[in-house]
């Protein structure tokens, strides 16, 4: 770290040069990087896949590149208008390269729907919804409306950009205001906006790189930007701060950079490794959708620590001691204002500041504090029992879009499951014919069973070989299934269960003929059965390998056992908070969220891999602080009451930043993002206040020596120095500003 920071401050005007690139290319790139972005559920390796490959190939049908149009006419049975808007949904598929139109279904009086099949890729086929929305809705006698998971996207597309700005309109002031209080009136304040910027626009213009080549969630935009902006103003506000104490020891700015960087330089490093390691494991994850929030999600703290240790030293070595200066404005305020402006900068004495103070108090009764603090995580934490799951929702969307109007026609008229129906692929074999007896047979017998199940609203099949139901070869023949319920519903769950385990076994096919249930529902239930079957290892791993970095950071094998155990607890907690707000209501009109009885699926994986390594910064940064005290002197409680000092009033100021950029995603109006937002708004606000200043202290001063404690052996293995359990007393050291 010493030598690289001195590299970076000798060559300081070549690295800022390098990062105004990034920073420029990054913004281009975000520009363009809408329209490569699609959320799809695909599961490779499982009979929905299967059966969405067969329908692809062999009838020119891709779900996720489907549109469906839905027109609202005065009469479903007059026969003139029906035989005008099949010419008009013909003529409109022709805009779609290679799509083809369906015969129009009535659904109820008022309702005719079709479909245009394409086999283009969703991120490819909402291009075009604009151009069949202008063109159907000049169709005279009757309201066109385009839906379709390709057309829903491309209309929410617009309400994620607007969501992102108004998340940043919260975010951007809070963080303005903290690291006012923290630096007072400073150019100290404009360095963590530069860092954020950087890194933000550098990380974007690699997904933008990555989204070339792989199917990228829309999702992962405003991840990027609204965790991007408070992982980097937090590490940058620490390291700047810790500057500031390392000036006011003495010595030139260049020395004051490298100290800076070998100790808060050295924390950010961890603390960034930690989180991406929480979420490069999301990148080995067998579902596409999972991993492309891995990916975005692992960009952002690896190019924050590139960024901490090549354009933060940088920066400082541009601002210097004048620019990190506070202006003779901070105590004009803090005097007539009464803004304590040099108490939040940490100018107090480490013995006697308060939070030393709440330390010692809590250390005085670690058993009650623990066992109290403990209770409260237990509590929030039980509600998790009923966390329940689900791959997606329509629900959870504004219905303002005319394609999430079309879908809720459709939805009233046929069902909810009329947008992503189950598909059911007969396949007779190589040379194989669907149209014999024995098959037809079977067939009829499992459209009886399907017509009687109380989940099916409609059941779609011709045995014509010139129909969309089987295709030229006669090998293959479909059979669609519309739903009572959206695909994703417990209901629809529930239904596939019973069309795999009963229906199709109980409708006598032959043995040589396969039958595979894919489509909506069906790929639904595979995308919760595959992650939730990794998801164990997931955590199995991201455990491990915290514990094994946490390990060398702190020289201790005990404080990371702690660490893990608590950021364990903080995470239950969080899915408690989850099933009390979304799903029992509870301050959803104080909050404006959706109440919806299931949690996207995606997101307790997600939430566990971000916070893991969210936490852990926390931890690092408090921990790291009370190691160098302990490494002065060998006094537990002395090490935690300063270090407990020295970064209650940094970890605090952190949280709130990054608390409020999580509160971006909640004032949106998409459930998945509302969830995600609180779910990781929670945590931090635990992980910080209960965690950090009451369950660590009590914990620590319960553990007292055994805290410190890394035998020589396990020191050798790490190729870091030993912590004796029983180490050699020293007279304390006088304490610097920065209370080492």
């Amino acid at each position: 770290m010493t030598g690289l920071t001195r590299v970076v401050v000798r060559f300081r005007w070549v690295v800022l040069g390098v990062w105004l690139v990034i920073l420029l290319a990054g913004g281009y790139s975000s520009s363009h990087l809408s329209a490569l972005l699609s959320n799809t559920f695909t599961v490779p390796g499982t009979d929905s896949e299967r059966a969405r490959t067969i329908l692809q190939h062999n009838f020119g049908d891709r779900s996720d590149g489907e549109f469906l149009v839905v027109f609202k006419v005065p009469s479903s049975s007059d026969a003139a208008a029906r035989t005008r808007l099949q010419a008009a949904l013909g003529d409109a598929a022709k805009l779609v390269p290679g799509g083809t139109s369906t015969p129009l279904a009535a659904a109820g009086s008022h309702i005719l729907y079709g479909s245009i099949l394409s086999q283009l890729t969703i991120a490819k086929a909402k291009g075009y919804t604009a151009p069949l929305v202008t063109q159907l809705r000049q169709t005279p006698g009757a309201t066109a409306y385009v839906t379709g998971q390709a057309a829903i996207q491309h209309d929410l597309d617009p309400i994620f950009s607007k969501d992102l700005k108004k998340g940043e309109s919260i975010a951007l002031p809070i963080a303005l205001i903290v690291l006012l209080a923290v630096f007072g009136i400073s150019f100290a304040v404009l360095i963590p906006f530069i860092f954020a910027a950087c890194t933000i626009m550098g990380t974007l213009g690699l997904v933008y790189l990555v989204a070339q080549h792989l199917s990228m969630a829309t999702y992962v935009t405003n991840l990027v930007q609204l965790i991007g902006l408070g992982i980097a103003i937090d590490y940058s506000l620490l390291i700047v701060y810790r500057f500031r104490e390392e000036l006011a020891r003495g010595g030139t700015k260049d020395e004051a950079i490298v100290r800076t960087m070998e100790t808060a330089g050295r924390a950010v490093v961890f603390s960034g490794a930690a989180v991406a390691l929480g979420l490069a494991v999301l990148l080995f994850m067998p579902l596409p959708f999972m991993r492309s929030m891995g990916v975005g999600g692992f960009l952002i703290p690896i190019v924050s620590i590139i960024a901490a240790v090549t354009l933060q030293p940088a920066l400082l070595s541009l601002f210097g001691r004048k620019g990190t200066a506070r202006w003779p404005a901070s105590a004009f305020i803090r005097d007539r204002l009464h803004i304590p402006l040099r108490r939040m900068a940490g100018t107090v004495d480490v013995d006697k500041g308060w939070w030393s103070r709440l330390a010692r108090e809590i250390m005085a009764s670690p058993g009650w504090f623990f066992a109290l603090g403990t209770m409260i995580l237990v509590v929030l934490a039980i509600p998790a029992i009923w966390l329940a799951l689900t791959p997606g929702s329509a629900e959870g969307i504004p219905r303002s879009p005319q394609s999430v109007q079309g879908f809720d026609l459709l939805k009233q008229a046929v069902g909810a499951g009329a947008l992503s129906p189950t598909q059911i692929v007969i396949d007779s074999g190589p040379g194989g014919d669907v149209l014999i007896q024995k098959t037809q047979q079977a067939l009829l017998n499992m459209k009886t069973l399907l017509e009687v199940d109380p989940e099916v609203a409609a059941v779609q099949y011709q045995p014509d070989i010139d129909s969309r139901y089987i295709d030229k070869t006669g090998r293959y023949a479909v059979v669609i299934v519309a739903g009572n319920h959206e695909y994703g519903t417990p209901q629809a769950q529930a239904f596939v269960h019973r069309l795999r385990g009963t229906i199709i076994p109980g409708a006598g096919f032959p043995d040589d003929v396969k039958v595979i249930a894919g489509g909506g529902p069906p790929q639904g239930v595979d995308f919760l059965s595959k992650a939730y079957g990794v998801f164990p290892w997931v955590v199995l791993v991201v455990l491990v390998l915290t514990y094994l970095l946490l390990l060398r950071a702190f020289r201790s094998w005990v404080l990371p056992l702690k660490a893990v155990l608590l950021n364990l607890l903080s995470v239950s907690a969080a899915y408690g908070v989850l099933v009390l707000t979304f799903r029992w209501g509870a301050g959803r009109d104080l909050l404006g969220l959706y109440q919806i009885q299931q949690v996207e699926g995606w997101i307790p994986i997600f939430l566990f891999a971000m916070l893991f390594g969210l936490s852990m910064d926390y931890e690092v940064f408090l921990v790291s602080r009370m190691r160098e005290s302990w490494d002065h002197v060998p006094d537990n409680g002395r090490a935690v009451a300063h270090g407990l000092e020295r970064t209650g009033r940094i970890v605090t100021a952190a949280a709130i930043i990054m608390v409020a950029a999580f509160s971006g995603f909640m004032v949106g109006s998409i459930v998945g993002l509302q969830e995600f937002g609180l779910g990781l708004a929670v945590a931090i606000l635990l992980d910080v206040t209960l965690v950090r200043m009451v369950l660590v202290p009590s914990l620590m001063a319960l553990l007292g020596r055994y805290n410190w404690w890394l035998p020589d052996g396990v020191a050798r293995v790490f190729r870091v120095k030993p912590s004796p359990l029983h180490p050699t007393a020293a007279p304390a050291p006088a304490l610097s500003p920065s209370g080492d």
